[in-house]
């Protein structure tokens, strides 16, 4: 049993706020003449669930290529500013100085920096000279909740300690244009900007917070899965235009087959079942994989409300999404009672899932 609190969640969206049809009418424009029987595709971005998302860069902007070198520096530019802005927020939810931060656990998986996005952070917040750095790259939609986990685990060995998870995702620099394969127009119907910031306490520090009624979630337990043959589910390619997606259209399937016997999993050791889990705050990976989750842990209408809501307004912001789900959840107040229990997690290339047991 892990003794880790969650204290508070932050979180930031770039600028640009697009409406989905605006997406896709500017997909029809630059593929039209180029994908064969592109009118039966672009219901996609119909059925999405998705109003509007929130990208780094106009829409103009995408008009036209550019390079894996260009996008990579707007990648630290905006990841930086947006991973700020959400550590800022989270710090101050709080109540928390940066230099109270003893680890910062940075996670993303759409561009990459050496010195890594933690030390520009580092400078930005000003955070103490001898702060613990762990930046995670790679593991795609299932990183914020994987850096949830790792944060719980350093906390529950350091219960004096508090640690920063900050996940900044940049999804539409990844969107390739000239790539007219099916994949690159489903993640554009689904892939939008983000960053958020999680702030994880040991036991010894979250003893003296005094919550002010908001519901505080613990985090008891935590449960990783890599299943065996499955690399190329989901990923990227690395490509001269930058990362070219991959998925595969299993993905709900799986899901659908898998998403249970995981869940029993992290469940079991604390004498718990599926019937005991009062809250959700799963990925929306996209409307297939929530109508998934749904069927394998056969949830009633409205289970998955703070997901659909997120993914509403906001899109597939990869791994920081399971952020703003759980704030979402955190705000809804009545509806969380104390000593509920809730399962937090999300699916990400491996093919992997990362799942956390929470106790409110």
């Amino acid at each position: 049993m892990l003794h880790a609190t969650i204290a508070a969640i932050g979180t930031a969206v770039p600028d640009f706020r697009v409406p989905q049809a605006d997406v896709k009418e500017l997909v029809r424009h630059m593929f039209g003449a180029s994908v064969p029987q592109l009118d039966r595709l672009l219901p996609i971005f119909d059925n999405s669930g998705i109003v509007a998302r929130h990208f780094c860069m106009p829409l103009e902007w995408f008009l036209v290529p550019h390079d894996a070198e260009e996008k990579n520096w707007m990648f630290v530019e905006h990841a930086s500013s947006l991973a700020e802005q959400a550590a800022r927020n989270c710090l101050e939810r709080a109540g928390v100085e940066p230099t109270a931060v003893d680890h910062i656990l940075f996670v993303t998986t759409t561009g990459t920096a050496t010195p890594s996005i933690d030390a520009r952070l580092f400078n930005r917040l000003g955070l103490r000279p001898d702060v613990k750095r762990t930046p995670i790259w790679g593991l795609g939609c299932a990183g914020g909740a994987a850096g949830l986990s790792r944060a719980a685990e350093y906390v529950s060995a350091f219960p004096g300690h508090r640690c920063l998870v900050v996940a900044a995702e940049l999804c539409s620099l990844t969107f390739i244009r000239d790539d007219a394969s099916k994949s690159n127009l489903i993640a554009t119907s689904l892939f939008a900007d983000g960053a958020a910031a999680a702030l994880v306490e040991g036991e010894a520090v979250a003893a003296a917070r005094v919550s002010g009624g908001r519901a505080v979630p613990r985090i008891v337990s935590t449960r990783s899965t890599i299943w065996p043959d499955s690399l190329d589910v989901m990923g990227w390619d690395v490509t001269n235009d930058g990362l070219k997606v991959v998925f595969s259209k299993d993905i709900p399937s799986l899901v659908t087959r898998e998403m249970r016997g995981v869940t029993e999993a992290l469940l079991s050791p604390a004498g718990l079942t599926i019937s005991d889990v009062a809250h959700y705050a799963l990925h929306p990976g996209g409307m297939k994989v929530l109508r998934a989750y749904g069927e394998a842990l056969s949830l009633a209408p409205g289970r998955l409300a703070a997901a659909e809501g997120v993914l509403r307004r906001f899109g597939n912001m990869s791994s920081c999404t399971v952020l703003f789900v759980l704030e979402a959840l955190l705000g809804e107040g009545g509806a969380l009672r104390p000593g509920e229990f809730g399962v937090a997690g999300a699916l990400g290339p491996g093919f992997s899932s990362e799942l956390l047991l929470l106790r409110f």
